[in-house]
């Protein structure tokens, strides 16, 4: 098969059509492509579906005879006679089940449950290990993003003062056990993200925004506050008053009012109870400045309509971009796709200048010049305050039953589970004899 890209493409596009999946014309011309099925079908890979039950769990069976299995960059790869994997609605049951040995390999995303709950017997005996693996990868942007399409979220001033609200090393050490480092950056975790005054490389890509974008792209990048600590900064929420007052949101009544005179209100959209008390915390120090903020979760089909619509004032969001990004940055960031229904520009960023910088990375010749593009980037959108940065971990924590080989160096970009990792008949031997 030639696949012939069009000029000007992002060095991504290749990147993406080769992990696209093969599927067969002879198969599909009998089937409607579109079309919601069990059926199980026609494939190319290394593994094929083999028993399931929707909602409950899926298997893969390796292909005994698989065309590729010899290919050099299959070499150690794809070791499992059957990949299982388990469903669970809750995270909590799904953990017990793990405790179980219900199934054997998990990663761990809550920070509560890996500081406080392994501590079952088959950890304490060595029969359940632990590991916290480097991911080297872009750790992206984390955190509460602000629906500028709706006239109240206009101002950056106003989407600054939410950002001095929230004390993240409150949240951080009572909440998350000290687990987390606080996200500045889309490009956490990477040479793409912006430090310090621009150099000439950047300042070339940003001189002809100058007066078009804040003075702040051409100095230092916005980092968020760092608060005592205390759940309520004293210092941080007299900036955020500050902030307010000045940019024409005054109290009238006890409230925190637009210029026309309507109270600020804030509806935070979750579809997930783990992250109800780190809102706590947040939606209090809200109030303290005047602003009237409330916690709203509903069911995953319910977010994901609304989050399609756009139905929200601010929700959770973590976006993740490669270690070459290019044509996907359109999707989160640019004004096209802010008037799409259902795009991954959940803030509603429209700014031509931020448009234009995403054509500079998806046009750059060399990754250096791809680079001083990201980071002249970064500096526009960090500037714009569309969100309320988390926090991110450069890490994976995994946690496994101990019948597992691998080899002594995992991938770089990669957990490298299950991947390159196999079954060991003699570990597996001495657990079930403990």
């Amino acid at each position: 098969m030639i696949v012939r890209f069009a000029e000007n493409r992002a060095r991504d596009v290749p990147l993406f059509v080769a992990g696209l999946p093969i599927f067969s014309k002879v198969y599909y011309d009998k089937r409607p492509f579109d079309e919601s099925t069990l059926d199980i079908p026609l494939g190319s890979g290394a593994y094929k579906v083999g028993r399931f039950e929707p909602g409950r769990y899926i298997e893969y069976e390796r292909v005994k005879n698989w065309w590729g299995a010899d290919l050099p960059v299959s070499r150690g790869l794809s070791n499992f006679d059957k990949l299982r994997y388990e469903y669970y609605r809750d995270r909590e049951i799904g953990f017990e089940g793990f405790t179980g040995k219900n199934y054997l390999f998990r990663e761990e995303f809550t920070s509560r449950t890996w500081a406080t709950r392994y501590d079952f017997p088959a950890f304490r005996d060595g029969r359940v290990k632990r590991e916290v693996l480097p991911d080297d990868t872009p750790s992206g942007a984390q955190g509460w993003f602000i629906n500028t399409r709706r006239d109240k979220f206009k101002n950056p001033k106003l989407r600054e003062a939410l950002i001095y609200a929230f004390d993240f090393e409150w949240t951080n050490k009572t909440i998350m056990y000290g687990s987390y480092t606080r996200t500045h950056s889309v490009f956490q975790n990477s040479d793409m993200m912006a430090n310090g005054k621009p150099g000439p490389e950047e300042l070339a890509l940003l001189e002809p925004f100058r007066g078009k974008v804040s003075d702040e792209v051409f100095g230092e990048p916005f980092v968020p506050p760092v608060t005592d600590g205390s759940g309520q900064d004293r210092v941080q929420l007299r900036k955020a008053t500050q902030i307010l007052n000045e940019a024409g949101f005054p109290i009238k009544n006890g409230k925190r009012v637009l210029p026309n005179g309507e109270p600020i209100t804030i509806e935070f959209l979750i579809d997930e109870i783990t992250f109800e008390p780190h809102h706590m915390v947040y939606i209090k120090n809200l109030g303290t400045v005047g602003i009237q903020a409330s916690l709203r979760r509903v069911d995953p089909a319910q977010f994901q309509a609304r989050l399609k619509d756009f139905d929200f004032d601010i929700t959770v969001q973590r976006f993740v971009f490669s270690t070459t990004p290019g044509d996907s940055l359109r999707t989160y960031f640019s004004s096209p796709a802010a008037a799409i229904k259902g795009s991954q520009n959940v803030a509603g960023i429209a700014d031509p200048a931020i448009d234009a910088l995403i054509a500079k990375i998806i046009a750059a010749d060399t990754r250096a010049d791809m680079v001083y593009a990201c980071r002249a980037l970064d500096r526009v959108i960090r500037a714009g305050r569309y969100w309320i940065p988390h926090w991110y971990k450069a890490s994976h924590w995994v946690a496994y039953w101990d019948v597992f080989g691998r080899p002594a160096a995992k991938p770089r970009y990669a957990r490298g589970a299950p991947d390159t990792w196999w079954y060991d008949r003699d570990k597996a031997a001495k657990i079930d004899r403990a």
